[in-house]
């Protein structure tokens, strides 16, 4: 979603062709655009012969303006690919166009209408942060930063094969083209990557120099007499894992099955019960952002996982029960933190809009609050995701993992190798199957109506959720609780929560039967998720999960990282926030601890 108080970085020109309005550049050559990108940047990095025997293929791009280079990009990786290869795209853009800005600039080439609409049909928002859009009818992946290109490339983890360095002008753009960008480029870039450029000046080659790549001027396209190829030293590293294991079927789990697929791996899903049968089981869930009006990188990570989730479950047929979510204040301050946030740039325009007691009132059908209005905010049917994404499950209990001749082994109860892989992701939720860090169990029983009363879907500490017959609300919430037996206690304890927000509502279902289930939620020492490799653990072990009540907003996001991590793929998270959810944090932080602490002083 734009900003229509924002105004445009693109003026079309006398001549109908799009110009910067911020440098007075062009986006493409005025006499074929195309014709350029493909003698430039395809032929300049040595393409199609620089992936015919590779499995994934990474290209980065400085400066994704209307998409043209992409979409020549990826029409030539669908005719001349590997078959099964993937193909992974990281670009910037600190000013984004409009998707309907960009359908007009690339109207000019009907050759690659399919390719425009998929990619304007998903065109990233103008939120802050990194973008992931799929396009697996080209097997590709594109992520697209939305920032300063130094703070992209800071942030970026991936290694490139190949760059197209094609931001506006170094004369009208010098900070596109500086020496310290040209070595995050070299430090983003794999063994033998090669870089191509239309500029041949003096600046930019000797930053390209200076940053250890071997640089060549070459016959320019159209009026431009020169351009630039650049080769940096070194071989491509091997093949990546390709077969990961998984364990636990929940929505963690089925979210890196999910991923791995998207990214060409080849998942092998492994549940000791069945899908959702532990915490991802209720008939409806939650898919919104935690609130952090410090709006630093917590608050960063709490955003994209969001807005990917909600774009996920949009593509699930069958899976959305409602849009939109009140989050109601608790008071002045409340209303102040709820302002805050509604106007940080992490969330798309208009995403989050603060509405007054009397709109909340008629919204509810009784007296309420003011509210922050999560619009994209989603209830989901947890059976319809989980089906979706889990594609085949092996039925087996996993008892331990062990790392023997450079494979890990999955092993049972008795003892017997239950499966074997390259990478294998514990998504087990609170029955860890690695020691470090602790996992924490919190008990968590949900009501729910059948048939009758039907409310929107507010959160205030307790949440109400509309179901596809009837409504959920609660949750209790009880550490170190493993019980998962259904109590009327808890059923009352529910209602009381309910009443003390919503008291007509509580009141209408006050003779309502109630149905329920009691989950246990896996929650770590500083209260967020864990995604990474296991500390202490040998190359190719991952841990998912630690989400406590967040794992349908955290999970999609977090899965993708972890699968990334597994595959040798670039991930979708800035170094920053990969950081956050580390599960070698706590580690860390002891040996910190240690390091600085004086006898007698420290603890």
């Amino acid at each position: 979603m734009s900003d229509p108080t924002t105004p445009s970085p693109l003026v079309w020109a006398d001549d109908g062709q799009p110009r910067s309005r911020l440098y007075g550049d062009v986006y493409f050559s005025t006499e074929d655009g195309l014709a350029e990108s493909r003698a430039v940047f395809l032929a300049g990095c040595g393409m199609p012969q620089a992936w015919a025997a590779r499995d994934r293929f990474v290209v980065g791009e400085l400066g994704f303006g209307t998409g043209l280079n992409i979409l020549a990009l990826l029409h030539l990786w669908r005719t001349s690919a590997k078959p099964g290869a993937h193909l992974h795209i990281f670009s910037l853009e600190a000013h984004p166009l409009r998707p309907d800005e960009a359908r007009r600039a690339l109207d000019a080439w009907p050759e690659l209408a399919d390719l425009a609409k998929w990619l304007t049909d998903r065109w990233p928002g103008q939120a802050r942060g990194f973008h992931r859009i799929d396009l697996p009818e080209v097997s590709a992946t594109l992520d697209l930063a939305v920032m300063d290109a130094h703070q992209a490339l800071e942030g970026w983890q991936g290694q490139a094969d190949a760059w197209f360095l094609d931001g506006f002008s170094p004369a009208l753009n010098p900070g596109m083209w500086d020496e310290a960008l040209l070595a995050l480029v070299a430090a983003r870039s794999a063994p033998g990557a090669r870089a191509a450029t239309f500029t041949v000046a003096g600046a930019v080659r000797r930053g390209l120099q200076a940053a250890g790549f071997t640089v060549e001027k070459r016959p320019g396209h159209g009026r431009k007499r020169e351009r630039l190829e650049a080769v940096l030293p070194g071989e491509p590293d091997p093949a990546p894992a390709r077969r990961v294991a998984i364990v636990g079927a929940g929505i963690a789990g089925v979210s890196a099955a999910r991923a791995l697929r998207a990214l060409g791996g080849e998942p092998l899903l492994i549940e000791a019960d069945q899908p959702g049968a532990g915490a991802s089981g209720n008939p409806a869930a939650l898919v919104t952002p935690r609130l952090d009006a410090a709006l630093g990188p917590l608050a960063a990570l709490f955003a994209q996982a969001y807005a990917r989730a909600v774009t996920l479950y949009g593509g699930v047929p069958g899976a959305i029960v409602t849009r939109g979510v009140l989050q109601l204040a608790d008071g002045d301050r409340d209303l102040a933190r709820f302002a805050k946030i509604a106007a940080a740039d992490l969330f798309e325009p208009g995403a989050l809009i603060l509405s007054d007691a009397e709109a909340i009132t008629a919204r509810m059908g009784e007296t309420a609050p003011a509210a922050l209005d999560l619009t994209g905010a989603l209830v989901v049917e947890p059976a319809a995701v989980l089906a979706a994404w889990c594609g085949e499950v092996r039925r087996a209990t996993v008892a331990a993992v062990t790392w023997q001749d450079d494979v890990w082994r999955l092993i049972g109860a008795q003892g017997e190798t239950i499966a074997e892989a390259e990478a294998v992701i514990l998504a087990t939720g609170h029955q860890t199957l690695w020691p470090e860090p602790e996992i924490r169990p919190v008990r968590g029983q949900a009501s729910w109506t059948i048939g009758g009363e039907q409310a929107p879907a507010a959160a205030w500490g307790g949440y109400v959720l509309p179901t596809r017959d009837g409504l959920l609300f609660g949750a209790t919430h009880d550490r170190d609780d493993v019980a998962t037996d259904l109590r009327a206690a808890d059923h009352d304890r529910n209602r009381a929560a309910l009443a003390a927000a919503l008291p007509s509502l509580a009141a209408r279902i006050a003779d309502t039967p109630l149905e329920g289930r009691a989950a246990i939620r896996a929650t770590t020492a500083d209260r967020l998720p864990l995604a990474g490799a296991a500390p202490g653990a040998e190359p190719g072990l991952f841990l998912l999960g630690g989400f406590g009540s967040r794992g349908f907003s955290l999970a999609p996001l977090l899965a993708e990282h972890v699968a990334a991590l597994a595959l040798g793929a670039p991930s979708p998270l800035p170094a920053s926030l990969s950081e956050l959810v580390d599960p070698a944090r706590f580690s860390r932080r002891a040996a910190r601890r240690g390091r600085n602490s004086v006898p007698g002083v420290n603890a």
